[in-house]
Formats: C-alpha cells, structure tokens, sequence
C-alpha cells in the first residue's frame, strides 16, 4: 500500500500556525465546523442517491446520522457521518489544496484584524473551517469513502504543512474525522473534549437545529444499573424549515419557551420563508413580558443567526433594529457565509436585505393584532409602546422609511377619553374646526391629565394626545404629519390661536406689575384664551424647548441656563381679579409680589415642576395663610 506525502505552500504553512497559535478565541467551534460538514455530506448523499438509485442496489443505506465518540485511550475524538464520502482526487482537491482555498484573502483579512477580535469566525468564510480541528488537535485523520465506490482512503496531517494520503478500508460510505487532541490546559482555560457534558453543552449551543441526528454512547441509569446507550444530542426541531401549516401551535409555543427560556407563552409570532433572490426563513416571536434590561445597556437582544441551521450568534443586533430588541427568535439563511463575522455582517447587503423584510413583516403583524385583538395588543403596547416609538427618532434611514408604518401601530394616551386611542382614532374624532393634532408631554400621566393647558380643548371639545414615556419628548417635536395633520404642542404660546383667536382684555397695570416682579422667569405676560379654571399657566415661544425637554437635559447632567417662559393670565379668575383690584386699591407692593411669585409658582407645581426657591415658596404661602380669618371672622 503505497502511501503519497504532500507539502503545502508556504503561505498554507503560515496560516495553520495563525490558527494554531493566534487565531480562536474559542475553540469550541471547532466542533461546529465538523458537524457543519457532516450535515452537507448528508445532504448531497440524499441527492446522489436521488441521481443514482444504483448506489443503494447492493442493500438499503442505513439511516443518515453523524456520530461522536471518544477513543478507548481517552485522548481521540470521532466525528463521522455515512454521508457521500470523498475519493481520492476529492480528498486532495477539497482537503488537502488549502492553498486553495482563499489562503492569501484569509492571511489578509487576519492582518486587518484588530488583534483576535473575530478571528474565530473569519475562517468558515475562506473554506478552511475543517483546520480548525488543528487547534484542539495534535493530528487530525480522515477516513473516507465516496458514495458509489469500493475503495476508502486516509489522510493524515500533524498539522506542520504536510499531510498523506494512502488507501484506506471503510465498510460503508461517508467520513470519519480523528481528532488526536492535545493535553487540555486548565489553567489557560482548555476544555476537555472527551468529556460528554462539554460535548453535549457544544452541540446543544451551535448544532441543535442540524437536520441529522447527532449521536454519543452515553451511560444511563436503568432498573438493572448503569447501561450504555446511543443518546441523541440535539433537538433536530428547526420547525421554520417546516410548512407553518403543518406545525401545531403547541410545537411553535414549546420552541419558543426553548429558544427564549420564558415560561409564559408569546403573544404572537412571524413564520416568514423568502425564496427568490435571497433565500431566509425564520419564526420571531412577540413575549407577553418585557425583560428586565429592555432599557437598560448593555442588554441581551433575542434575534439569533444560523445559517442552514447551524448557529452562529445570538443577539444578532444587525437583524432587526434596536427598537424592536424586545422581539424573540431565529433567522436562517441560505445565501450567508457560514461563520460570518460581525464586522463582515455589517458590510453585507444580504443583512440589509433581510433587514427590511423582517421589519416590514414585523409592523404587518403588529397591525393585524391591532385590528383584530385589541385586548391583546394593548397588553403588548404597554410593555414594548416606548421601546417600539423609539423607531420614531431613529436616523437610520431605512427606519424613516417605516416612520408611517410605526404610527399606524403606535397606541396613544387620550386626554379626553380616558383610554389608549390610535393615530387614526384620534384624528376621525376631531372636529371640524381642528386642525393640527395637539399633544402634551410630561413625566407623569397624572399630571399632564390635570394639566390647565388641556382645560379649553376639553371644552370645546377637542381631544390632546397625553405623552408620558421618557422617549416622547424626543419623538414629539420631529414627528411627521399624519394624515395631512401637523403635531403642534398645547405647550406652545401659539398652540390654541387657530380655534380661539380672541382672548380677553388684561388690566394693563397689571400686566407690568407681573413683568416687573417676574421678569427675572418669565419672558412676558398676556391674556390666555386657553384657562376656563386656571388662574394662569406658563407656556413656550417656538424657540425655546419645552418644560420636560429642559428637565430632561438636565437630568442628564446638561448645562442647560435658565429658560423665560411666557406666563399666561386668565382675566376672568377670581385670583387674577382679586390682584387687580388689591393693585389698584394700593395694597402693599411687598405683598402683592408675594402673590406674583406664588402664581408663577403655582403654574410651576401645577405642570409637575420643582420650585427654584422651596424655602420662599413655603414661607410666602404661610404668610397667606396666617392671614386667613379666624373662628371669629376676624385675621388670626
């Protein structure tokens, strides 16, 4: 038996010693790689056999399987699989030609690599996957057998740039990979991969959707003792390769509980399968909670990648985008390289493609639950309403593209009927003489429910939108128009001039006593047209950024000065009247600043604001008090 040494090229050489020495970060997926490649071997056996019914004349074929198992000397590990095998010419040609197989791309790619950051899983996209078995491995072996042919072969390599090949006996088709493992170091972190629970955790990792069954000899307790049996490691259940119609509900429900390790059963879900130009299927989820980090960075987002049903990340981020992390679920491809990186992920128009599909598929079903379950969708609008408007304020580009589409879906806080009403409800309730789309934002759905800036929309009755979530204030001021419909803030000074557009007459005394008092708060003083039970309110110019916006920066340690606002007085109010009439009757100047400075104070706490000088506030409004009558009618 004659046996043919090899030398790779010296570029071949340098890369195994990268992959050797430097290139994993975890060397794990060594075992995914040559699980991967069994898989395909198994495919295209089915296909041969469908192309040759000859090759299965001398018997039945047995059934497709990939088998792990370790060596009686503890140090060897077994991968193999009765798929369609290699010749010669194809062991040498696949195999042995590393050269080949995008070496001089490869070396390149690993020197723009920033140290090993993606290395791990740069080399699937080369072809070259099979030599990260060199990693864990002193030597690897493979005895093969191609379908349809006697003769079985052996190639060996130590992994130093060489390799053999010689004739080899293997009694039925398919591939068997000996790996010679080196000696695993704890204290750098080596695993042990003769060990059944590491290979059983790898394979439940990366390789639990693999169409074949992936079996070990295992031990198992039995009512005799302790028996060894052929233990299947994976699930094999990618129910997204299967017609939804032939899936029950209580599989996609028990997949999801799997993949999201939530107890509780979804909401709903998107079973998607796009053939044509790109080819990709999957099943997203909608939870029925949100997780606790949902705001909060960094945050596991739950959209994971495979392609052709081999894992390889979760928390695909490039998937969906982040306003629609709250989704839950897998994507497999057909058309991506298997162990793409994250950096090439991004770069590859495929991503964008599949992308825009699922968030259109996404926003379809959000829809239809809208109009078809509305209990149902409430539920999930309150715990996912603020992350969803997040897509709003996005400045990704395809985002915009969808800004209509959101606020079709988008459930909103109505002033006047109590509930939750969507864009289009609000707008076919408006009256005629509306016609912008009016909105209040806040911290606080309570106070903006009080707030005096709605008192005239209700009385005329209109309806305002009530926004309460912290990214509303970032959504309000750019939100596009609705419907024909423009935003426009109860906030603004101008906000109620289209409807009512004559205010009352202001005492003109009175109006430069407040400016004078106040001129170091407010920017000016007029008549309202707005307050039916108020006394006055503070509202904005269009300049200057609402009153939650300038809380809002500053919680986050902005320096934002001191914004005037202009102070709006309701001439019909008792308080407004009694103060014009103390002013003209010459009532003590100091006490009648008291009272200016209590108004302002009062439209401050009456909009959920914190008071500049708490101490004055208090100590001017005890003053009032004490000068309340006592039991006998008299001052106290």
């Amino acid at each position: 038996m004659q046996q043919e040494r090899y030398f790779f090229q010296a570029e071949a050489k340098q890369l195994l010693d990268l992959m050797i020495h430097s290139v994993y970060s975890n060397r794990d997926i060594f075992l995914r790689e040559l699980i991967s490649n069994a898989s395909d071997a198994l495919d295209k056996r089915r296909l041969e056999l469908l192309a040759h019914p000859e090759y299965s004349e001398g018997g039945e074929p047995s059934a497709p399987s990939i088998r792990l198992s370790v060596g009686e000397d503890g140090k060897t590990l077994f991968i193999s699989d009765n798929g369609v095998g290699m010749n010669r010419d194809e062991l040498v040609k696949y195999i042995g030609a590393i050269a080949k197989s995008g070496t001089k791309e490869f070396l390149a790619a690993m020197k723009e690599t920033p140290g090993q950051a993606g290395a791990d899983t740069l080399i699937g996209r080369f072809g070259v996957g099979f030599y990260s078995a060199f990693m864990v491995a002193d030597r690897v072996d493979l005895v093969t057998r191609r379908l349809g042919e006697e003769g079985g072969w052996r190639f060996s390599s130590p992994g130093d740039g060489s390799y053999t090949v010689v004739e080899e006996t293997r009694n039925e088709p398919g591939t068997t990979v000996i790996l010679h493992l080196k000696t695993p170091d704890p204290e750098k972190g080596d695993r042990d991969y003769t060990d059944e629970w590491t290979l059983r955790e790898i394979v439940k990792k990366y390789s639990d959707f693999i169409a074949y069954p992936i079996v070990m000899a295992a031990a198992k307790k039995t009512d005799d003792g302790e028996k060894v049996v052929d233990t299947v490691l994976n699930s094999g259940k990618a129910l997204w390769r299967r017609p939804e119609k032939e899936v029950t509900e209580e599989e996609y429900e028990e997949f999801y509980k799997h993949i999201a390790a939530d107890w509780e059963a979804p909401l709903g879900r998107v079973v998607f399968s796009v053939e044509g130009g790109a080819e990709f299927r999957g099943i997203l989820y909608f939870p029925s909670r949100a997780p606790f980090d949902l705001h909060y960075a960094p945050r596991s987002e739950g959209v994971s990648l495979y392609i052709k049903s081999v894992f390889i990340m979760n928390d695909c981020k490039d998937l969906v985008p982040s306003w629609l992390r709250f989704m839950r679920g897998v994507v497999d491809s057909e058309d991506l390289p298997l162990n793409i990186s994250r950096e090439i992920l991004q770069e590859d128009p495929l991503i964008r493609v599949i992308r825009r599909s699922l968030v259109r598929r996404i926003l379809a079903a959000l829809k239809k639950m809208l109009e078809e379950d509305r209990e149902k969708y409430v539920h999930l609008w309150k715990e996912f309403g603020p992350v969803i408007k997040e897509g709003l304020a996005s400045f990704d580009g395809a985002d915009r593209e969808n800004r209509e589409a959101i606020l079709d879906v988008c459930l909103f806080h109505s002033a006047s009927k109590g509930g939750l009403v969507t864009l289009k409800e609000y707008t076919d309730g408006m009256t005629e003489e509306q016609k912008p789309i009016y909105y209040l934002t806040g911290r606080k759905l309570e106070v903006l429910r009080g707030s005096p800036l709605l008192e005239k929309a209700k009385h005329g009755g209109m309806d305002a939108l009530l926004l309460a979530d912290p990214v509303d204030e970032a959504i309000a001021s750019g939100l596009p128009p609705y419907r024909g419909h423009e935003f426009k803030s109860l906030e603004r000074a101008d906000a109620a001039s289209a409807e009512q557009k004559d205010a009352p007459a202001l005492p003109g005394g009175l109006v430069s006593f407040l400016k004078e008092t106040l001129a170091a708060t407010v920017k000016d003083v007029v008549a309202s047209s707005r307050l039916v039970e108020s006394p006055a309110c503070l509202v904005n110019d269009d300049e200057a950024p609402s009153f939650n916006m300038e809380r809002f920066l500053r919680s986050m340690g902005q320096d934002v000065p001191p914004i005037k606002r202009i102070l709006e007085i309701n001439p019909g109010h008792p308080v407004v009247k009694n103060l014009d009439r103390m002013l003209l009757e010459g009532e003590s100047k100091d006490k009648l600043k008291d009272y200016a400075f209590l108004l302002h104070d009062q439209c401050v706490v009456a909009e959920g604001g914190q008071i500049a000088d708490p101490a004055a506030f208090a100590g001017r409004l005890s003053s009032l008090m004490a000068g309340l009558p006592g039991p006998g009618g008299e001052n106290s």
